[in-house]
C-alpha cells in the first residue's frame, strides 16, 4: 500500500518530542512522494512544519485508530511501534486504571503505588480454570497458565519477574505464589502453602531494605521452586538466592536504610527477651544511622518484628535458634561501633575494655583479648616463615566491615537453608513451578562490580527471552502452514562472549586477582589491550583510564574499575574467622562449617550466591590442596556458575515473563512519566517482542471473525458458502499487494498496518451508509413537518392578520396623540436638566483642578529634596567602603605573602635535606598545580560573570536616569497649571456653599408637609388592614388546625406502617442470616462427617488389606468371615444411633469450638492413616522379602512340617473357642432385657460392645494366621516331591500322622479340595503371567528395533544436513519435521478409525444386550420359578386382598430391615424404577413401616429403622452425589418423609388439612420431634449438595451462553483484537449457547417436578440457579474489557429477557429469581446509557442501586467502543460518578460471591394421599413386607 494512501489529510501521526517522548499530530495536507515537509496540527492547537530526514526520508509513525487504543494485548495493535505501545500503556494505566497489559507472551505490570482491590480470593477463583486470553490481563492469569500447562504438558514451568528497583517485582512474585497456594492447596494437612507464604516475611526482613527508589527493595535475587505432587497439590518449595548486596550491611547512602531486620531489632529492644542484646535506638549504631532515614512512613518495625518471629515459628525455627539469630545480628551492630585509634601511620589499637567490642564478644561467646588482637593485626605467611604484622586504622576499619559482611552473609545462608529444610517435603516431587524474582537492568552515575554482575545476568535472561519469543513465532507459522521467513532479531551473544568467554572480562578479572601485585589500574590496562578496537561493544571513556564502557542490549553503561578486584576477591582475615569458630556460642561455628567444604563456598560472595539446593549434604572427598584451591573461587566465578545453573533450569522449563515497570521516580499513584517508561520498555525486551511481531504478520484473524467484521465491504455476489474462499476473494480486491497478508489453515495473517487500513475502509463505508440513511430519513421527516407547519401557519396567519389590522389602526391614532404630548414635555425636561448639569460641572472642575495641581507641586518638591540627600549619602558611603576595602586587601596581601614566604622557606630547607621527600612533594606539586589551574579557571569564569552583571547594571542605571528626567519636566508643567486652577476652585466652592443652604431649607419645609399627609393616610389604612388581617388569620388558623389534625393522623398511620414493615424486614433478614449461619455450620459439619467416614473406611481397608501369598477359600474361612462381617455390621449399626442422636439432642447450631475439635481430630486421623499406610507398605515389603528368601531356602524337613501342623491345630482350637464366646455374646445381646440396661450408652452395653470389638479383632488376627499357615503347608507339600521310595515312605508317614491328628473328616476333605483348587489357581496364574510376559517382551523387542531404525535414520539425516549450507540445512530440517508430523498424523488417524469401529461394534452389542435384558425381565416378571416362591418368607404383595380393610401400615421383620433399606434406598435408581412410581413413594413406604413399629410400641425398631434410613440416604448421596437426578429424588423424598412425620405427628398445627381417616393414622406412642430435626438438617445438606451439582453443571455454560455467544446475530461486531493468544492455550471443546442454558434449566425443572418436589422448594432452587447465572456472568463481565461495550449490553439484556420469559412459562415469576438478576440487568443498562453530562451521571447513580460503587466505576473504566461511532467514557465523568457515590455505604468488594447459597426453608406441605390406598410395585423387590 502506497504512503500516499495512508498519509492523507486528517491522518494522525506520532512525532518525536524531547519532553513527552512522542507527541500526536494531524496532517493538514496530503503527502505526495517527494515532499520534504509535512504540515501538521498538534493536539494543543499549534501548527508545525515537520521536516523529513533527507537521507532516510522516513515518514513519521502512523497512529492507530481510536478503536484499537487500550487493547489488552499490545501485539493486537495494527501499527506496532514504540509510540503506539507507550500510548496504549498510558491510556490503560491513567484512564482505565488498569496496571496489567499483555505484550505477546509477556505480562507488563506497571506499579500503581496504591493498594488495589484486585487480589482477593474471589478474583483468584474467577481466574482459576480460565484460558489466558479470555480474561483481562492479570498476574493471576499468568500463574493459571503456568499451572495449567504444568498439569497438561507434564512439563515444569517458570515465571520470570524482572524490572527496576521499585517496579513491584517482589509483590508480583508474592501474588503468583499466593495464587498457587490458593488454587492447588497442599497434599497434606501440614499447611505447606502457608509455609511457602510465610517464607516471604523472613526473606524480606533479612534481604530487603529501603532505597531512594523503593521502601521495600529486594537486595538479592531469588528463584523459588514450588513443588507439586501427581495430583498437582503443593508439597513443598525450595529457594535459591543470588547476589546478596553485602556492602549495605556496613554502608548506606543518603536517605537509605540497612536491612529491615536491624531496625526491627532496635524497635523491639525493650522486650524482656531482648534485654541481653543490649540494643538501643537505631541512631546509636554506625551501621544503621548512615542513611539518616531510620523510619519508613507507614511501617511499624516492632509489628514487623512480631510478624517475622511468627513466620519463623511457623517454619519450624525454634525459639533458641531465633534468639541465636538475633544475638548474631545484635553482635554485628555492636561490631560496627568498634573504634580504632592510630598509634602511627602503620598500626592502630582498640581502647582497653572498649564497650562495643566487649558486648560483641559476650554475644558471640569469643575471647575479648584474642578478638581485639586480630582486629588490629594480621598474619602473613611466606614460603619459609609466618609473622604477624600490625595494620593501619583504615585497614582495620575495612577488615572490621569485611568481617561484619561475612558474618551477615553466613547468617543469610543459614536462614535460607533452614527455610528450605522447613519447606522440603518427604513426598516425591512430580513437577514444579519456579518463580524468579530478579533484578532488572541497572545503570547509575557510578557503576561498580554489583551493577556489572546484575547486567550480565540480564544479558543472559534477555538472550533466553529472545530465543523463546522467536521459537513461539516460528511454531505459530508452522502450525498455520505459513511460509517461514527468517526474522532478524537482536542477538546479544557477542556481549555475553565479551563478558564470559575465554580472555573475557571475567577471565581477566580472575587472572588479575591471582596476581600478587594486581590492581584495578593494571586490570583496566589489560582490558584496553585485549578488547579495545577489537570488540565493537567495548569502549574506553575519553577522560578516564580507570573505566570501561559496555554496549548492553538496553543501553551503554560506564563501569568504574575501582573496587572490582577487592569485591571479586572478597577477602576476610582467616584469623578472625578462627576466633569466631572457637566460639562457645554453638550456633556461630555452624555458620562457618561451609568454609571447610569444597563445594560452592557461598559465604565468600560479597554480592552473589550460588544455588543452595545444589550443595550436597556431605562434603566431597578430595585433597587438602584441592579444597583450598576450590575455596579460592572468586565471586565472579561463582556468580557465573550459579547463573549457568539457573539458565539450565529455565531452559528445561516453559518460561512465562512478567516485566514490571516503574511509572515515576516519586512514587506518586497513577502518575505516568513517559521518559522513564520508555527507558524500561527498551531495557526489559518488550519493544524487542513488538519488533519481532511487527517484522512478520502481527495481526491474525480467523476466517469466520474476518467475515463477520468486514461483511459490510462485500457485495452479495461475493458471499459464498465457503467462508475461507469468500475471505480470499474479498482480500484480493481490497489489498492488491499480496505480500501484505497470508492465508493459514484457520487464520488470516496481516502485516502491520493492514487492519488499520481495513478499519478505515469499513468506517468509510459505514459512514457513507449512515449519511445516506440520515439524509433520507431527515428529508422525509422535514417534509412531513413542513406540510404540517404550512397548513397550521396559513390558518394562524388568516386570524392574526385581521387582528393585526384592527390593532394597527388603533395604534396609529394613539401614536399621533402621544407624539405631540411627548414632544413638548421632552423639550422642557431636557432644557432644565442641561442647565443644572452645566452649572454643577463648572464648579466641580475648578475645585478638582486646583486640588490636583497642589498635590503635584508638593510631590515634585519632595522628590527633588530626596534626590539631593541620596546623592550626598551614597557618595559618602561609597568612599568609606572603598577606603575600608583597600585597607583590608593590603593587610591580607601582606599576611598572605608573609605566610607563603615562610612556607617556601620551610620547603626549601626540607628539600635541601631529603631528595626522597622532594620527589614525593614533586608529585604533590603537580596535583596542586592542577588544582590551582582549576581555581584560576573558576575565578576567570566568576570574573566574566561579574563583568556581565556590571554592564547590565550600568544599562539599567542609564535608563532609570532618563526616565527620572522626563518625569521631572512633566511635573514642572503640571505645577504651573495647578497654580492657575486653584484660584478658580476657591470661588466656585463659595457659590456651592450658598446654594446648598437654600436647597436644604426648601427640602425641610417640603418634608414636614408630606409627613403630615402621609401620617393621616397611614392611620386610616392601618385600621382597615388590621381588621382584615385579624379576620384572615382566624380563618387560616382554623384551616391549619384542621389540616394538621388530618396530617398528623396520616403521619401516625404511615410511620406505624413503615416501622412495622422495617421491623418485619429486619426480622426476616435476621432470620435469614441466622438460617444461613446455621446451614453453613451444618454444611461444614456434614463435610467433616463425610471426611471422617472416608478416613474411617480407608483405615478399615488398610487394616483388612489381604497379605501377599496364597489364599484358602475353605468353608471354615468363609463362615468365620461372614460371622465377623455380620458382627461388625451390627456394631456399626448400633454405633450409628449414638452418633446421629447427638445433634438431635442439642437442637442448637453447633459452636465453632466443636468444629475446631473435629478438624483437629480429622487431621490426627489423617496422620494416623498416613502412618498406617507407611507401615502397611513396610510390612508388604518385608513379606515380599521373606517370600523371596523362602524360595531360595532348601527343602523343609519333616520335623518342621510336623511343628507347623501342631501350631495350626492349636490355632484352630483357639479359633473355635473364640467362636463360642462370640456366639454367647450375641445371644446375650439378643435377649430382651430392661431398656435402660441394653440401651446404647448404658454401662453394660458399653462393656459388651468393648468385648465384642476386642474378640472380633482377635478373631481376625487368628484367622489371618491360620490362612498363612495353610498356605505355607501347601507350598511345603509342593516343595517335598519324592524321588525315591524311601523319601516317599517317610514323607507319607509324616503326612499320615498329620492327617490322623485331624479329628474332623470334613476338615480333611475341605483341606484336600482347597489344596487342589489352589494348585489349579497357581498353575493358571503362572501360565497367564508367562504369556503376558512373553507378549510384553515381544512388544518391547519390536519397539527397540523400530527405535534403532529411527535412530539410524536420524543420524543419516544429521550427517547429510551437516554437509549442506545453512539455508539448505534449515529447509531440510523443516521438510523432515513436516514429514515426521504427517506420518504421526496418519498413524493417529488410523488409530482413531479403529477406535470408531470398535465403538460402533460395542454400541450394536449394547443394543442387542439391552433388548435381551428387557425380554428376560419381562419373562422373569411373568414366570417366577417355584424355588424363588419357596425362598420368600412372605407371600407376594402384588395380589391385593380387596375384602380386607388396611390401616396404612407395613409390617416387616427385624432381620429384614437391612434388606428393606438396601432395596428401597441403596439400590433404587431414579432413572429406572423410580420414574414410574408415585412421587415420594419411598418416603410413604418408610413412614408406613415407622407407623407399624409405633403401633407395636417397639422403641428399638423405630430407632433402628430411622437411623438406617438416614445413614443409607447419606451413603447413596455420597456414592452418587454428582448425579442431579439422584440428589433431586432424595431431596424430594426426604422432604416428603419429613412432611409425613409432621402430618401424622398428632400436633394440632399439622392436622388442620387432614381428613378424619388421616387423623386416625397419627402416631400414638412416640414423639419423633427430634428425628424431624435430624431429617430437616439432612434435607438442608441434600439441598446444598443439589446446589453444588447445579453449579458444576451450569458453570461451563454460563459465560459462553450469556456473554460470548451472539444470540442476536450482527449486533455485536467482533472488535479487531487480532486474537493474540498463546499458541499453547487450550482450544475450546465446544461453545454453549443461551439455548443450551435454557434446555438445561428445562431439564432441571422437569426432573424436580417429576420427583414431586414441593413447589416452594422448586422456587428456591430456581432462585439459586438464577443467582449463580447472574453472579458468574457479572463477575466475568467485570474482568473482561472486550465484553464491556454497547452491543454486548444489548446482547445481555436480550439474554436476560429470554430467562424472564422462561420464568413466565414455568409460572415462577414470584420466586424472587428475577431480582437476583438485577445487578446484571443494571450493568447491561450501564453499558447502553449515555455517559457524558452531569444529568447522565445523576441518572446512572439512581439507576444502578443494585451495583456497588466499585462495580460501577469498573464497568465505566472497562467500557470499550466496538465501532468508531462510539465514544469512550471520559476520566472526568468517572470522577463525577465517584463524587456522587462517595456517601453510598456499600461493600468495597468488586466481584459477587458466586458460591453464596441462600438459606433454604421447607414449608409444611401435607399430602392428600391416603396411606391405605398405596400399592407396593413388585419391581421394588419388597415382597418380604406386608400391608396391615
Amino acid at each position: 500500500m502506497a504512503a500516499s494512501e495512508l498519509y492523507t489529510k486528517f491522518a494522525r501521526v506520532w512525532i518525536p518530542d524531547p519532553e513527552e517522548v512522542w507527541k500526536s499530530a494531524e496532517l493538514l495536507k496530503d503527502y505526495k512522494p517527494g515532499d520534504k515537509v509535512l504540515l501538521l496540527h498538534l493536539e494543543e492547537g499549534k501548527d508545525l512544519e515537520y521536516r523529513l530526514d533527507p537521507k532516510t526520508k522516513e515518514l513519521p509513525h502512523l497512529r492507530n485508530p481510536d478503536i484499537l487504543v487500550g487493547e489488552n494485548d499490545l501485539t493486537a495493535l495494527s501499527y506496532l511501534h514504540e509510540p503506539a505501545v507507550l500510548h496504549n500503556l498510558r491510556v490503560r494505566f491513567i484512564d482505565s486504571k488498569l496496571i496489567y497489559t499483555y505484550c505477546g507472551i509477556v505480562l507488563v505490570a506497571i506499579n500503581p503505588y496504591e493498594q488495589l482491590p484486585i487480589y482477593g480470593e474471589d478474583i483468584i477463583n474467577a481466574y482459576s480454570g480460565q484460558n489466558m486470553g479470555d480474561m483481562d490481563p492479570h498476574i493471576f492469569a499468568v500463574a493459571e497458565e503456568a499451572y495449567k500447562q504444568m498439569a497438561r504438558d507434564e512439563r515444569n514451568q517458570s515465571i520470570i519477574v524482572s524490572g527496576e528497583s521499585g517496579a513491584g517485582k517482589t509483590v508480583s512474585a508474592k501474588y503468583a505464589m499466593r495464587y498457587f497456594a490458593t488454587v492447588s492447596g497442599s497434599a497434606s494437612e501440614a499447611n505447606v502453602e502457608e509455609k511457602v507464604l510465610a517464607s516471604n516475611p523472613i526473606m524480606e526482613s533479612i534481604g530487603n531494605a529501603k532505597t531512594t527508589r523503593n521502601d521495600n527493595s529486594s537486595r538479592f535475587g531469588k528463584y523459588i521452586e514450588i513443588g507439586f505432587d501427581k495430583r498437582y497439590r503443593i508439597i513443598g518449595a525450595n529457594m535459591r538466592t543470588y547476589l546478596l548486596e553485602k556492602s549495605r550491611v556496613v554502608f548506606q547512602a543518603e536517605e537509605e536504610r540497612n536491612y529491615h531486620i536491624f531496625y526491627q531489632l532496635c524497635a523491639s529492644a525493650k522486650l524482656p527477651e531482648f534485654k541481653m542484646l543490649r540494643l538501643g535506638n537505631a541512631d546509636d549504631f554506625n551501621y544503621t544511622q548512615q542513611g539518616g532515614s531510620p523510619v519508613i512512613e507507614g511501617v511499624d518495625d516492632a509489628k514487623e518484628m512480631a510478624h517475622t518471629r511468627q513466620a519463623c515459628t511457623l517454619l519450624g525455627i525454634s525459639e533458641s535458634h531465633q534468639m541465636g539469630i538475633f544475638r548474631i545480628l545484635a553482635g554485628i551492630l555492636h561490631l560496627g561501633n568498634v573504634g580504632f585509634t592510630s598509634r602511627d601511620a602503620d598500626s592502630c589499637t582498640i581502647p582497653p575494655k572498649h564497650e562495643p567490642l566487649c558486648i560483641f564478644c559476650d554475644l558471640m561467646g569469643v575471647d575479648y583479648e584474642e578478638m581485639c588482637h586480630w582486629l588490629c593485626h594480621r598474619k602473613l605467611a611466606t614460603a619459609t616463615e609466618t609473622y604477624i604484622k600490625p595494620i593501619s586504622k583504615l585497614q582495620a576499619t575495612n577488615a572490621r566491615d569485611a568481617l561484619a559482611k561475612h558474618i551477615y552473609a553466613k547468617l543469610f545462608n543459614w536462614i535460607v537453608d533452614n527455610v528450605n529444610q522447613a519447606l522440603h517435603s518427604a513426598v516425591k516431587q512430580h513437577s514444579f513451578i519456579g518463580v524468579l524474582d530478579i533484578y532488572g537492568f541497572e545503570t547509575f552515575e557510578i557503576n561498580s562490580f554489583e551493577q556489572f554482575c546484575i547486567n550480565y545476568a540480564n544479558e543472559k535472561l534477555q538472550q533466553q527471552f529472545n530465543m523463546h519469543v522467536f521459537k513461539l513465532e516460528q511454531e505459530e507459522y508452522m502450525k498455520e502452514q505459513i511460509p517461514w521467513t527468517l526474522i532478524d532479531f537482536y542477538d546479544n551473544q557477542p556481549c555475553i562472549n565479551l563478558i564470559e568467554s575465554k580472555l573475557g572480562i571475567l577471565d581477566l578479572l580472575d587472572e588479575e586477582c591471582k596476581m600478587p601485585k594486581g590492581t584495578d589500574d593494571t586490570w583496566a590496562q589489560k582490558l584496553y589491550n585485549t578488547h579495545l578496537n577489537k570488540c565493537t561493544l567495548f569502549e574506553k571513556p575519553r577522560l578516564s583510564n580507570k573505566a570501561f564502557i559496555i554496549q548492553h542490549f538496553a543501553d551503554k553503561v560506564e563501569y568504574q574499575c575501582e573496587g572490582f578486584l577487592e569485591k571479586n576477591k572478597d577477602t576476610v582475615f582467616e584469623e578472625q574467622i578462627k576466633v569466631l569458630k572457637s566460639s562457645k556460642f554453638k550456633m556461630l561455628p555452624e555458620l562457618f562449617q561451609d568454609d571447610e567444604k569444597a563445594i560452592s563456598p557461598t559465604s565468600a560472595t560479597s554480592s552473589g550466591r550460588t544455588l543452595l539446593t545444589r550443595t550436597p549434604a556431605k562434603p566431597t572427598k578430595g585433597r587438602p590442596g584441592q579444597m583450598a584451591k576450590e575455596h579460592k573461587k572468586t565471586v565472579g566465578h561463582q556468580f557465573r556458575n550459579s547463573l549457568h545453573l539457573l539458565m539450565e533450569t529455565l531452559n528445561a522449563t516453559t518460561p512465562h515473563y512478567v516485566r514490571c515497570i516503574k511509572p515515576n521516580d516519586f512514587k506518586f499513584p497513577f502518575t505516568f512519566d513517559e521518559k522513564r517508561a520508555v527507558q524500561q520498555l527498551r531495557a526489559c525486551g518488550v519493544l524487542e517482542t513488538i519488533r519481532i511481531s511487527a517484522a512478520g504478520f502481527p495481526s491474525r484473524w480467523t476466517y469466520q471473525e474476518f467475515f463477520s467484521r468486514y461483511r459490510v465491504l462485500m457485495k452479495q455476489k461475493d458471499v459464498l458458502s465457503d467462508r475461507k474462499q469468500t475471505c480470499k476473494n474479498v482480500l484480493e480486491k481490497l489489498i492488491l499487494d499480496k505480500d501484505k497478508y497470508q492465508f493459514g489453515k484457520t487464520k488470516i495473517f496481516f502485516r502491520a498496518g493492514q487492519v488499520a487500513y481495513l478499519e478505515k475502509l469499513r468506517a468509510d463505508k459505514l459512514r457513507a451508509a449512515c449519511i445516506r440513511i440520515q439524509k433520507t430519513i431527515r428529508g422525509w421527516l422535514l417534509r412531513k413537518k413542513y406540510l404540517r407547519m404550512r397548513k397550521a401557519a396559513i390558518t394562524v396567519q388568516r386570524y392574526v392578520r385581521g387582528y393585526q389590522a384592527r390593532c394597527y389602526a388603533k395604534f396609529l391614532r394613539r401614536t399621533k396623540a402621544a407624539t405631540i404630548i411627548q414632544k413638548y414635555w421632552r423639550m422642557f425636561v431636557v432644557c432644565r436638566r442641561y442647565k443644572i448639569r452645566r452649572a454643577a460641572t463648572i464648579i466641580l472642575q475648578s475645585y478638582l483642578r486646583g486640588f490636583l495641581a497642589r498635590n503635584r507641586y508638593r510631590k515634585i518638591l519632595r522628590e527633588h529634596k530626596a534626590v539631593i540627600i541620596q546623592k550626598r549619602v551614597r557618595g559618602w558611603l561609597a568612599r568609606t567602603h572603598y577606603k575600608r576595602s583597600m585597607h583590608a586587601i593590603i593587610y591580607l596581601q601582606c599576611c598572605f605573602r608573609r605566610m607563603m614566604a615562610k612556607r617556601e622557606l620551610k620547603k626549601l630547607k626540607i628539600e635541601a635535606r631529603s631528595v626522597e621527600r622532594y620527589k614525593k612533594l614533586h608529585i604533590g606539586m603537580e596535583n596542586k598545580i592542577m588544582q590551582l589551574q582549576r581555581k584560576v579557571d573558576e575565578q576567570n569564569k566568576d570574573y566574566k560573570c561579574l563583568v556581565e552583571k556590571l554592564t547590565n547594571l550600568e544599562g539599567i542605571y542609564n535608563s532609570e536616569t532618563e526616565k527620572l528626567r522626563s518625569d521631572l519636566e512633566r511635573l514642572q508643567l503640571s505645577e504651573e497649571e495647578a497654580k492657575v486652577a486653584t484660584g478658580r476652585v476657591l470661588s466656585l466652592q463659595e457659590e456651592i456653599a450658598k446654594l446648598r443652604k437654600d436647597l436644604e431649607q426648601t427640602r425641610s419645609e417640603k418634608k414636614c408637609i408630606e409627613e403630615r399627609a402621609d401620617q393621616y393616610k397611614q392611620e386610616t389604612e392601618q385600621l382597615v388592614s388590621n381588621l382584615k388581617e385579624e379576620n384572615t388569620l382566624l380563618k387560616q388558623e382554623k384551616e391549619a388546625l384542621n389540616h394538621r389534625i388530618v396530617e398528623q393522623a396520616k403521619e401516625m398511620t404511615e410511620t406505624m406502617e413503615k416501622k412495622l414493615v422495617e421491623e418485619t424486614k429486619q426480622l426476616e433478614l435476621d432470620l435469614n442470616d441466622e438460617r444461613l449461619r446455621y446451614q453453613n455450620l451444618l454444611n461444614e459439619f456434614s463435610r467433616l462427617e463425610e471426611r471422617y467416614d472416608d478416613l474411617k473406611e480407608e483405615m478399615t481397608l488398610m487394616v483388612h488389606v489381604p497379605k501377599p501369598g496364597h489364599k484358602r477359600t475353605d468353608s471354615t474361612h468363609s463362615s468365620n468371615e461372614s460371622e465377623y462381617t455380620f458382627s461388625s455390621e451390627i456394631a456399626e449399626m448400633e454405633d450409628i444411633p449414638s452418633r446421629t442422636e447427638e445433634p438431635s439432642e442439642k437442637k442448637v447450631p453447633l459452636d465453632m469450638s466443636l468444629f475446631l475439635k473435629l478438624q483437629k481430630r480429622v487431621t490426627e486421623l489423617e496422620q494416623e492413616k498416613q502412618m498406617m499406610q507407611d507401615e502397611l507398605d513396610r510390612k508388604e515389603e518385608q513379606v515380599l522379602r521373606s517370600k523371596a528368601k523362602e524360595e531360595e531356602r532348601p527343602q523343609i524337613r519333616g520335623a518342621e512340617l510336623e511343628y507347623e501342623s501342631l501350631k495350626r491345630q492349636e490355632l484352630e482350637s483357639e479359633n473355635k473357642k473364640l467362636k463360642n464366646e462370640l456366639n454367647e455374646l450375641r445371644k446375650a445381646l439378643s435377649e430382651k432385657s430392661a431398656p435402660e440396661v441394653t440401651a446404647p450408652g448404658a454401662p453394660a452395653y458399653r462393656v459388651l460392645m468393648e468385648q465384642l470389638t476386642s474378640v472380633s479383632e482377635e478373631l481376625d488376627v487368628r484367622k489371618e494366621e491360620v490362612l498363612i499357615l495353610r498356605s505355607q503347608l501347601v507350598s511345603q507339600k509342593e516343595a517335598i516331591q519324592p524321588k525315591d521310595d524311601k523319601n516317599t515312605m517317610t514323607d507319607s508317614t509324616i503326612l499320615l500322622e498329620d492327617v490322623q491328628k485331624m479329628k474332623d473328616k470334613g476338615e480333611i476333605a475341605q483341606a484336600y479340595i482347597g489344596l487342589k483348587e489352589t494348585n489349579r489357581l497357581l498353575e493358571s496364574q503362572l501360565q497367564s503371567q508367562k504369556r503376558s510376559h512373553e507378549n510384553e517382551a515381544e512388544a518391547l523387542r519390536g519397539e527397540i528395533q523400530s527405535l534403532k531404525e529411527e535412530n539410524n535414520r536420524q543420524q543419516q539425516l544429521l550427517a547429510q544436513n551437516l554437509q549442506l549450507p545453512p539455508e539448505a540445512r534449515i529447509e531440510a530440517s523443516l521438510q523432515h519435521e513436516i514429514t515426521r508430523l504427517t506420518n504421526e498424523n496418519l498413524d493417529l488417524m488410523e488409530q482413531l478409525e479403529k477406535q470408531d469401529k470398535t465403538v460402533r461394534k460395542l454400541k450394536k452389542q449394547l443394543k442387542v444386550f439391552a433388548k435381551k435384558i428387557g425380554e428376560l425381565e419381562v419373562g422373569q416378571m411373568e414366570n417366577i420359578s417355584p424355588g424363588q416362591i419357596i425362598d420368600e418368607p412372605i407371600r407376594p404383595v402384588n395380589i391385593p386382598r380387596k375384602e380386607k380393610d388396611f390401616q396404612g401400615m407395613l409390617e416387616y421383620k427385624k432381620e429384614d430391615e437391612q434388606k428393606l433399606v438396601k432395596n428401597l434406598i441403596l439400590e433404587l435408581k431414579p432413572r429406572g424404577v423410580a420414574v414410574n412410581l408415585i412421587p415420594g413413594l419411598p418416603a410413604y413406604i418408610l413412614f408406613m413401616c415407622v407407623r407399624h413399629a409405633d403401633y407395636l410400641n417397639d422403641d428399638q425398631k423405630v430407632r433402628s429403622l430411622l437411623t438406617s434410613t438416614i445413614n443409607s440416604i447419606k451413603k447413596v448421596l455420597k456414592k452418587r452425589g454428582d448425579d442431579f437426578e439422584t440428589v433431586s429424588f432424595w431431596l424430594s423424598n426426604t422432604c416428603r418423609f419429613l412432611h409425613c412425620l409432621k402430618q401424622y405427628s398428632g400436633e394440632e398445627g399439622f392436622m388442620k388439612h387432614n381428613t378424619s381417616r388421616q387423623n386416625e393414622h397419627c402416631l400414638t406412642n412416640f414423639d419423633l420431634a427430634e428425628y424431624r430435626q435430624v431429617l430437616s438438617d439432612l434435607a438442608i445438606q441434600i439441598y446444598q449438595q443439589l446446589v453444588r451439582v447445579l453449579e458444576n453443571i451450569l458453570q461451563p455454560m454460563i459465560v459462553s451462553g450469556m456473554l460470548e455467544h451472539e444470540t442476536i446475530q450482527g449486533v455485536s461486531g467482533v472488535k479487531p483484537t487480532g486474537l493474540r493468544k498463546r499458541t499453547s492455550s487450550i482450544a475450546d471443546e465446544g461453545t454453549y449457547t443461551l439455548d443450551s442454558i435454557l434446555r438445561q434449566l428445562n431439564s432441571f425443572h422437569s426432573v424436580m417436578c417429576q420427583h414431586g418436589m414441593d413447589p416452594e422448594l422448586i422456587k428456591q432452587v430456581v432462585k439459586q440457579m438464577f443467582y449463580i447465572v447472574g453472579a458468574i456472568t457479572l463477575n466475568n463481565l467485570l474482568l473482561r474489557k472486550d465484553m464491556c461495550s454497547w452491543s454486548k449490553g444489548m446482547q445481555i439484556r436480550y439474554n436476560v429477557s429470554q430467562l424472564e420469559e422462561w420464568l413466565r412459562d414455568k409460572n415462577l415469576m414470584n420466586s424472587g429469581a428475577k431480582e437476583t438478576l438485577e445487578p446484571l440487568i443494571q450493568a447491561a443498562q450501564l453499558l447502553q446509557v449515555k455517559k457524558k453530562t452531569d444529568d447522565d451521571a445523576e441518572a446512572i447513580c439512581s439507576m444502578c442501586n443494585a451495583l456497588t460503587t466499585a462495580q460501577i466505576v469498573k464497568v465505566l473504566n472497562l467500557y470499550t467502543p466496538v465501532n468508531e461511532f462510539e465514544e469512550r467514557v471520559s476520566v472526568s465523568f468517572i470522577r463525577t460518578i465517584q463524587m456522587r457515590l462517595r456517601d453510598r455505604k456499600d461493600s468495597p468488594q468488586l466481584l459477587m460471591d458466586a458460591k453464596h447459597i441462600f438459606p433454604v426453608t421447607f414449608p409444611f406441605n401435607p399430602s392428600s394421599l391416603a396411606l391405605e390406598t398405596i400399592q407396593i410395585p413388585a419391581s421394588l423387590g419388597l415382597g418380604f413386607i406386608s400391608r396391615v
